[in-house]
């Protein structure tokens, strides 16, 4: 299998199994290559906060789960260590947002991500770097040469 290959069936595997991403928050998953994620979501009227702008809870939760499928796409389980993210832009009901999150580095059990997260005009909305820390198994079942 194909490091392409094996990213595409991570993100089928995980996606279908997602109930957060793809039911409660209504995102699609549009690509998962290796050390890499693109995830989009359109800002509904629940998303937003007392000022009427996207929540920020929403668009870290984008970033994340978008990191999620980025880190994991190599078939080794991974979870976050850490995280943080910058807010630039506000995002308004109806916004399509989309993410894409980049492997910067993967070194040991640890991996450096970076999202970003632009609105349907290409502004950047959020950028995100998380933290990976790898633990035993696999997202699907698969034999080491």
């Amino acid at each position: 299998m194909t490091p392409a290959e094996r990213a595409a069936r991570v993100g089928e595997a995980m996606f279908a199994a997602d109930t957060a991403s793809k039911h409660t928050m209504g995102m699609q998953l549009l690509a998962v290559e290796p050390g890499r994620a693109v995830m989009r979501m359109v800002v509904q009227p629940l998303h937003l906060n007392g000022h009427q702008i996207c929540h920020g809870g929403f668009i870290f939760t984008l970033a994340d789960s978008t990191f999620a499928f980025a880190c994991n796409s190599h078939n080794r389980n991974a979870v976050a260590a850490g995280c943080s993210i910058e807010f630039l832009k506000p995002a308004h009901a109806g916004d399509v947002l989309t993410c894409e999150g980049l492997e910067r580095t993967l070194q040991g059990r640890h991996g450096i991500y970076d999202m970003q997260v632009s609105n349907q005009k290409g502004e950047v909305v959020a950028m995100f770097r998380g933290k990976s820390a790898l633990i035993p198994g696999t997202v699907f079942p698969e034999e080491v040469a």
